[in-house]
């Protein structure tokens, strides 16, 4: 492709042993003063207690590999870019704004590109990663057949016979909450009552669409109820999170391009998101496409209009919320909206309006639960310790429910759970909106009753 052609011409340059496309920034990695501020943040740091398992350390690392006085593919250096969450917490407390997060993912890039892997870790990482994510419709089809098998009794089966657990797929399907629901498809839904007052557009995502469908529609309730006019625009993809996190740079660069093209249609109102990781990814496709001559400026417009959901709603008066909802919950920060964001007032703002809600904080809200893309499942007993111990701190609070923002944190949390033997639901906060507004049953009364005053107008 020329946009690629131009792309790589702009960006193939050296800096030690690094090379290629992706070289980690010169100027970031000269920000970083080795002051210590970011080892009490880390969470591999805390549970390791190892100076090259924190951020100083790696950031050290990397800046020896830029040096010459490490080599890129050794060991140490892979085990550590690989062992990072890149939950970016050591940026928010960091004095001097290191921009921690794209030179871990850059070092990444690099390992990729230059490091030989086997050629089952080459096609499990196509099959995982580039092939379903590459076009939303083939995630589709994979989860409309998982909820079939999950309707179907086959799972019940499986697990009977211990099919899962030969194929080593028994840990990877305990993640997976029950889908009760059909993918929402772009375009094919909208939410408007008759007194909006302003328009937004929301980005489906993929997990967020397929496997917690219900929760991108009560998105587009709680919008309406607030004065929105939402619609889905079609032709977006996958935000490409996914593949950054894992150092497949032009992959993400492919779908943070259609995601623009998507929605260049619909002006300069909010794209809204309801996934923390995506809403970080998709707020930094100016920094990913910065050298693509032909969607640097596009991507800057792009990630200018982008807003997390608590972020758009508490920037407005809200809507009161018309029934209570009686229950204590704990709120569970995802790393990439409290961290990458810097979102964690509104999320605690929009819970402290919904009448009968108490919110008990839990001890550690904002440290990593341990999900981080794919990081639990290739990394399980480090994922595991991080998930069970936010679990403990939740219990400990007494309540009824967590309350979260992210499917990847909800995955981690119900595994969690499930593995401590306490059956503490796991919802989004959208979802506790969504019911003191009444949900489905209430939108559709609204809906119904807007209707019938438009046809009395007509009629009068």
């Amino acid at each position: 492709m020329v946009v690629e052609a131009k792309l790589t011409e702009a960006t193939t340059r050296n800096l030690g042993n690094f090379s290629g496309l992706d070289v980690p920034d010169d100027t970031l990695l000269r920000a970083c003063v080795h002051c210590g501020m970011c080892l009490p943040s880390c969470p591999t740091y805390r549970l390791t207690g190892q100076e090259a398992s924190s951020p100083r350390g790696r950031l050290w690392m990397m800046r020896a590999v830029a040096d010459g006085r490490l080599e890129l593919l050794d060991p140490s250096f892979d085990e550590q870019m690989y062992q990072c969450l890149n939950c970016r917490a050591c940026e928010a407390v960091c004095p001097s704004g290191v921009h921690y997060g794209p030179l871990v993912e850059a070092s990444r890039a690099q390992l990729e590109q230059h490091r030989p892997r086997p050629v089952w870790q080459r096609a499990a990482r196509r099959a995982g990663l580039a092939w379903p994510f590459a076009d939303i419709r083939r995630l589709r089809t994979m989860v409309n057949a998982l909820r079939l098998y999950q309707r179907s009794g086959l799972a019940k089966v499986a697990r009977r016979l211990g099919i899962l657990q030969a194929l080593r797929l028994a840990d990877l399907e305990a993640m997976l909450p029950p889908i009760s629901a059909a993918p929402l498809v772009a375009g094919k839904e909208r939410w408007e009552l008759r007194d909006a007052e302003h328009s937004a557009h929301l980005f489906n995502g993929c997990v967020m669409s397929t496997v917690f469908p219900e929760v991108n529609r009560a998105t587009g309730r709680v919008l309406a109820l607030n004065r929105y006019a939402v619609d889905v625009p079609t032709g977006q993809q996958c935000c490409g999170a996914l593949h950054v996190h894992s150092g497949m740079m032009e992959e993400a660069r492919v779908l943070a391009r259609r995601n623009i093209e998507a929605f260049e249609t619909t002006a300069d109102e909010p794209i809204v998101v309801n996934a923390a990781g995506c809403g970080a990814a998709l707020k930094e496709y100016d920094f990913l496409l910065k050298d693509d001559p032909d969607y640097a400026e596009r991507a800057r417009r792009f990630t200018a209009r982008v807003r997390d959901i608590t972020e758009l709603l508490a920037a407005h008066p809200l809507e009161q919320p018309r029934q209570p909802v009686n229950r204590t919950v704990t709120f569970q920060e995802p790393c990439h909206l409290a961290h990458a964001q810097r979102i964690s007032v509104q999320p605690r703002s929009l819970l402290g309006q919904v009448e009968g809600l108490r919110l008990v904080e839990m001890r550690e809200s904002s440290l990593c639960c341990g999900s981080a893309g794919i990081y639990n499942v290739i990394r399980r007993r480090m994922a595991d310790d991080l998930g069970d111990r936010k679990v403990k701190h939740a219990l400990a609070t007494g309540a009824d429910e967590i309350v979260t923002a992210n499917p990847g944190c909800a995955m981690q949390l119900r595994t969690s759970l499930r593995r401590s033997g306490a059956t503490l639901p796991v919802r989004h906060i959208v979802e506790v909106l969504d019911e003191a507004y009444g949900g489905l049953d209430a939108h559709r009364t609204l809906v119904k009753e807007a209707n019938e005053k438009g046809e009395q107008r007509r009629s009068d």
